[in-house]
């Protein structure tokens, strides 16, 4: 069953009734400043037989909306997926909910509380990729069904294997879905043989599928993408189809591949994205002050690391 067809059968499921099996719940939901809220849910994804649920963060500005959408896919830390904290990109969440968005953040099959294994692919990047996008769908046909969510204005974005799904994502047809942003995406696996040639390889699939208009993050001293990497990466999708824009903003801090997860560079990459969406005629403007979620102790929330 091809990828559109399956998508379709879903969405005519849920119409069908279907939903019944899809139930979730919210574990978590705290009250942020200027009524911003974080709840954590369990987005349901119909595995075979089986219904997993993927641990999904969900920042949403005050009021009944509807707000347009933002997804962000994480990337994936060293060791075994099943032991990453959940991420929350608390300042990047606030600065989107402060242009008037809904932000959703699902932990993929296998990662931290989410269910299921991971799948990785083994040296098969572009499967891997592939794969990854079933969650986000779950996670869009979840969030499209709730009230507050304009299921007509959306954009996804991911760092690193999350800026690598949302490429491949790019490759699916999602009504809804206006735009793409890419910050460092790849998957490193240095046991591959030529693993480099087969991220390019994997682009340039995804730029030959692409549906998707994409703007590009990545820097000159990411500790897992060495120059001329990006380049190449960006040449094979492009040359293959896809539109996309690259923006290449130098050496940043130690290590440019943690620029989207550190709050310092919300100045680098903030205009940018602000920019494209205007491109996409989506809000681009700050409609209210949102301060960065806080823990339930009252404390600012840690900014989230990954590390590929």
């Amino acid at each position: 069953m091809n990828r559109t067809y399956r998508h379709a059968w879903k969405r005519a499921c849920a119409a069908l009734g279907c939903a019944a099996l899809l139930t979730t719940a919210a574990h978590a939901q705290d009250a942020q400043p200027n009524g911003v809220t974080e709840s954590v849910v369990e987005v349901p994804k119909s595995a075979g037989i089986f219904t997993i649920k993927l641990e999904t963060t969900v920042y949403k500005p005050a009021g009944d909306g509807p707000f347009p959408l933002i997804v962000i896919n994480h990337g994936k830390a060293h060791g075994n997926p099943a032991f990453q904290s959940r991420a929350r990109y608390s300042a990047q969440a606030a600065a989107l909910v402060e242009r008037g968005y809904v932000v959703a953040i699902p932990m993929r099959q296998g990662f931290s509380r989410s269910g299921g294994a991971y799948v990785g692919g083994g040296c098969n990047v572009e499967s891997n990729g592939l794969v990854q996008t079933e969650d986000v769908v779950a996670a869009l046909d979840y969030m499209t069904r709730q009230p507050y969510v304009d299921r007509d204005r959306i954009v996804i974005m991911g760092q690193s294997h999350g800026g690598l799904t949302t490429l491949a994502f790019g490759t699916i047809v999602y009504p809804g879905v206006r735009g793409l942003v890419n910050f460092a995406g790849g998957l490193r696996n240095d046991t591959c043989a030529a693993w480099e040639d087969n991220l390019v390889r994997a682009f340039e699939t995804y730029g030959r599928h692409a549906h998707y208009p994409s703007l590009w993050f990545y820097g000159d001293n990411d500790s897992y993408w060495p120059k001329p990497l990006p380049e190449r990466l960006f040449f094979a999708y492009t040359s293959a189809g896809g539109k996309a824009r690259l923006v290449d903003y130098g050496n940043f801090q130690s290590d440019s591949h943690g620029m989207f997860a550190s709050r310092a560079g919300l100045g680098i990459w903030l205009p940018q994205v602000d920019a494209f969406l205007r491109e996409l005629g989506l809000p681009a403007s700050p409609v209210h002050a949102a301060a960065a979620p806080v823990n339930a102790t009252g404390t600012p929330a840690a900014p989230h690391k990954d590390t590929r």
